[in-house]
Formats: structure tokens, C-alpha cells, sequence
């Protein structure tokens, strides 16, 4: 199975657009050591972000290809003028998520929401989803579903394409309307976050 390291960063105002197309620009010479699954800015909620997700077989692996990329020419891109903060985590997709990335499409935005839990209650959590997830997938796909393993922890991450806002008012109405939805794991969480995001050209999910 493999990991999602999200590395979220956090840039100058009116620095996005250049950003995005710099990373574009550097980014053939990189994706030859380790695949990217995603390439988001976000839209709604924190602004002047953008989201670059890799695709790791392990922390080893990880590690080993991070270092392989650090002698790549043009690597990193030519961002570090614009970078406020950087953050960076890494999620373990659940064993009936789909993967990231492939080159799959599935909307024209994706919204991002982040569960945290107390302490303990991901098992219950993972169950109930498994046994919901089948149902709400019928009115619109998931792209990913994963808990944290380094970084902020106890937190249950979804990731939903759409084709634009409108379509995800319209699908989340409709499954109000389902019997298994939303998941019944007994926990309720302690915060909630969401974030509407825009894929860049080159992102494997555009």
C-alpha cells in the first residue's frame, strides 16, 4: 500500500498563477524519480495555497527518492520567493479508497474536507465508512479517502471531485437522502475543515 505526502504551502498574495507554472515547468525532470498524485490552489477556504501531493511506497522510500530528487536540474522550481509557510504530512489511504492520481479526471473541482477525532476512534471511523462509502459513491465518486500518520494526527481525510459548485450543492442534497449517510461510526468529530480546489494543467487529477 502505498503513502500521500501533502505538502501545502502557503504563498504571497498575486503569486499563485506564477507558482503553479513554475513547478509546471520543473516538474518532467521530477515526476522520472517519484510519480506526483495531485496538484491543487485553493479556490474556497484558505487562500493563496497550493497542494502537491506525491506518491510514496513508504517512508523509506520517501526519503531515498527525496534525496534523488535533490540532484535533478531545475529542482526544486523556482518558488521560494513566494513561499509564506510550508507544511508538510503524510496520510495513509484506507484499504478501500481508490488511488490518487493515474491520470483519472473526475471533476472540474475537488473539495477537501479534514476530520479530527478524539484520540482512538479511527478503527470506528475506517468501519463505518467502508460500510457506507458503497451507497453515497453511487450519486458521485470519491477520489481518495486516508487517516493521518505524521503531522497533525487522530484526523480522517475525503476528497470529492465535482464537476463545479453547483453539482456538489445538487449531490450533497441528495444524499441527505440516503439511509446509510452520512457514516454512523459513533464518534463525532472535534473540528471540521474544508477546502475547494482547482488543479493545475499538469496535475495527473486535471
Amino acid at each position: 500500500m502505498s503513502i500521500y505526502e501533502f505538502r501545502t504551502y502557503t504563498l504571497k498574495p498575486g503569486t499563485v498563477a506564477q507558482a503553479e507554472k513554475n513547478f509546471g515547468e520543473a516538474l518532467p525532470a521530477r515526476v522520472k524519480v517519484s510519480p506526483l498524485a495531485a496538484f491543487w490552489h485553493t479556490e474556497i477556504g484558505p487562500l493563496n495555497q497550493i497542494i502537491h501531493v506525491w506518491e510514496y511506497e513508504n517512508l523509506q522510500h520517501r526519503f531515498d527518492a527525496r534525496a534523488q530528487a535533490a540532484q535533478v536540474p531545475g529542482w526544486p522550481p523556482k518558488i521560494q520567493d513566494f513561499i509564506l509557510t510550508m507544511e508538510s504530512e503524510i496520510w495513509i489511504p484506507a484499504a478501500f479508497s481508490p488511488a490518487l492520481g493515474g491520470g483519472k479526471k473526475l471533476g472540474n473541482i475537488y473539495e477537501m474536507r479534514i476530520y479530527t477525532y478524539q484520540p482512538g476512534a479511527m478503527p470506528k471511523v475506517l468501519e463505518a465508512w467502508e460500510k457506507s462509502l458503497p451507497e453515497r459513491s453511487t450519486l458521485s465518486p470519491i477520489a481518495g479517502c486516508m487517516s493521518s500518520d505524521v503531522g497533525g494526527l487522530n484526523r480522517w481525510m475525503h476528497i470529492w471531485p465535482y464537476a463545479d459548485l453547483a453539482a456538489r450543492h445538487q449531490i450533497r442534497e441528495q444524499s441527505r437522502k440516503l439511509s446509510a449517510w452520512p457514516p454512523q461510526s459513533g464518534e463525532r468529530p472535534v473540528s471540521q475543515q474544508t477546502k475547494m480546489l482547482i488543479p493545475a494543467s499538469f496535475s495527473p487529477m486535471a
